[in-house]
């Protein structure tokens, strides 16, 4: 009585993403794209400091997307969904630690500074 031990039944099979070159080459045409528009922005600042900040900060966030989508081939059809859960369960956790981390730094500069010296008489030595 013989088994077969590499025989799969198609229910556990892993399904990787191929990508193709028009998948690649949208991905790099897209990047291009993200990259050119805030370097147009930074170089000839047609919008204020703050405005043109928060747009960079917006194309960094799409580019980020299309890095994953395109170049890691993270959908959630990839490896059962698992790589999309790890990544939303890591970004979450790095949300957490820089937020409590920007407030403890808030805190302590807040609480921690020393107080400007109150001006007093050179006379008495008594504040004014």
């Amino acid at each position: 009585m013989s088994h077969d031990l590499h025989h799969t039944d198609g229910h556990h099979e892993i399904e990787m993403p191929h990508a193709s070159m028009r998948d690649y080459v949208i991905g790099f045409l897209l990047s291009v794209i993200l990259t050119a528009i805030p370097f147009w922005l930074v170089m000839t600042m047609p919008l204020s400091a703050g405005v043109t900040g928060a747009i960079i900060m917006g194309f960094a966030v799409v580019q980020i997307v299309v890095h994953m989508v395109f170049f890691l081939h993270m959908t959630p059809k990839a490896e059962g969904g698992w790589s999309l859960t790890s990544l939303v369960f890591t970004i979450i956790v790095v949300v957490i630690m820089l937020a409590g981390s920007l407030w403890v730094m808030h805190h302590l500069n807040t609480n921690m500074m020393p107080m400007p010296h109150e001006p007093t008489s050179q006379v008495t030595g008594q504040v004014l």
